[in-house]
């Protein structure tokens, strides 16, 4: 789910505690039932570090929250984002870092590497404190881990999934620009979903 930011939320991230003030306003957005629940975002930035989106790709239950590489890359590629930070909360208010969050970090790191989109910090946040990964040292020590290199086949099907990813980007764009097209002749939205396959809202925003 795409998260809608404001604009002053659209900053050039300067460091860490510019990406915490945003997401910790994100945070206190949900309601508290929500906060409940673990939940993990993914912000991209384009080449001058400016956030091009935040989108929360997963859900989960009080202490864990499943995400894998597709969901954590599909939006990057798309917006074409050159970097991507990725953000956790903790509801239970501590900022204590599990292997899990090690072992995860380490393997987008290496995806990353591969789709040249460098995962440059991992947050995990309270709604009054955060941890950095890159603050902590960790993310460099990430790198040179030597952990989940990527073999031939891994990159072979990784590639492979983002070509598609990217053919499905150039076919939703061609459907965008023949609903504009509809729009702008008066045809109403029912017809042009039923023709694009395209959602309404993504109609009306045109």
């Amino acid at each position: 789910m795409n998260v809608r930011l404001a604009k002053d939320q659209k900053i050039k991230v300067l460091n860490t505690q510019d990406i915490w003030q945003v997401m910790q306003q994100v945070l206190l957005r949900e309601n508290k039932i929500r906060r409940n629940q673990e939940h993990f975002w993914i912000v991209g930035l384009d080449n001058s570090q400016k956030i091009l989106f935040i989108e929360l790709i997963g859900l989960g239950a009080v202490n864990r929250v499943n995400a894998n590489p597709p969901d954590v890359f599909r939006m990057g590629i798309y917006k074409l984002a050159v970097r991507m930070i990725l953000v956790h909360n903790h509801p239970s208010g501590t900022l204590e870092l599990s292997n899990d969050d090690l072992n995860f970090t380490d393997r987008m790191i290496k995806v990353g590497q591969l789709i040249n989109i460098e995962v440059i910090d991992y947050l995990v946040i309270t709604e009054e404190r955060y941890k950095s990964f890159a603050d902590e040292g960790l993310i460099e020590q990430l790198r040179k881990s030597g952990l989940y290199q990527i073999v031939d086949r891994e990159k072979a099907e990784l590639q492979q999934w983002k070509l598609d990813l990217e053919r499905k980007k150039a076919v939703q764009e061609s459907h965008l620009e023949i609903a504009k097209k509809m729009k702008a002749d008066g045809i109403d939205i029912d017809t042009i979903k039923k023709y694009t396959g395209l959602k309404k809202w993504d109609i009306k925003g045109l």
